[in-house]
């Protein structure tokens, strides 16, 4: 079995930054596009950024300029680094990973458990 763990959500104040962490573990054979979603209260949970396993980066509207997606390989995690937080930019953040096991040919999603993130004076 593959999971995700985050790490490095928190409370910040406006203007402030956080670097958030993923790493994948387990009987992982590669990883392909790695990604963050995050989810406020009462709305949908929406793309934040994506990398692929190449490095190529995508960003939603809302974090562009501020936020930057990174991954290490090696280490099978990928970050986000997000700078000028506003108290928008609350949510849970998750991790998103397309994983290929090893021993099984099929890619498959997997979701972190989610860190909260609170941009709160």
């Amino acid at each position: 079995q593959v999971q995700l763990v985050e790490s490095g959500g928190g409370l910040v104040q406006p203007g402030g930054s956080l670097r958030l962490s993923c790493a994948a573990s387990g009987n992982i054979f590669s990883i392909d596009t790695m990604s963050w979603y995050r989810q406020a209260p009462g709305k949908q949970r929406e793309l934040v950024a994506a990398i692929t396993s190449g490095g190529r980066t995508m960003y939603a509207d809302s974090g562009r300029g501020r936020f930057t997606i990174s991954r290490d390989n090696a280490k099978n995690t990928v970050y986000l680094q997000m700078n000028s937080l506003k108290p928008e930019d609350t949510a849970v953040y998750y991790c998103k990973a397309g994983i290929r096991r090893r021993g099984v040919t099929n890619q498959e999603t997997y979701w972190g458990q989610g860190t909260q993130v609170t941009v709160f004076s």
